[in-house]
């Protein structure tokens, strides 16, 4: 099946994960994918993920963070999509919920949060809000 948004499909298949309170989820490995699963990795909102290889292919298992029954991610939400592309400056990148929350960019330098971004002057695609 070929996903036109994979960025999306993985923000959907977490999302439905946490609302079934599963422990973890199985999505399709990319490079873009791993470097967003590392970046929630880092940023403690999931415990641990591993890549998984098989003949059909690789695939991503993220291992979901709960906190005496509460998910340690509250809200995922894709911001440039396939048909409408977001792009923002170094000052222009924002700050989630005062702080709590992070983005996610693809910069010239690589996949980093809006921090790590405004740390290194750089703008980029704004791919999503994690909260």
């Amino acid at each position: 099946m070929v996903v036109t948004d994979p960025i999306a499909d993985t923000l959907t298949r977490i999302r439905n994960a946490i609302m079934a309170k599963h422990d973890n989820v199985l999505i399709p490995a990319s490079r873009l994918k791993c470097s967003i699963t590392k970046i929630l990795k880092e940023e403690g909102f999931i415990t641990d993920y591993e890549l998984l290889k098989d003949k059909s292919g690789t695939a991503l298992r993220i291992h979901l963070k709960y906190t005496d029954g509460h998910p340690a991610i509250l809200g995922l939400e894709r911001v440039s999509k396939p048909g409408l592309r977001f792009y923002v400056k170094r000052g222009e990148i924002p700050r989630i919920y005062g702080g709590l929350g992070i983005a996610i960019l693809s910069t010239p330098k690589g996949v980093m949060t809006g921090q790590e971004a405004w740390r290194h002057r750089l703008g980029g695609e704004l791919l999503c809000y994690i909260w």
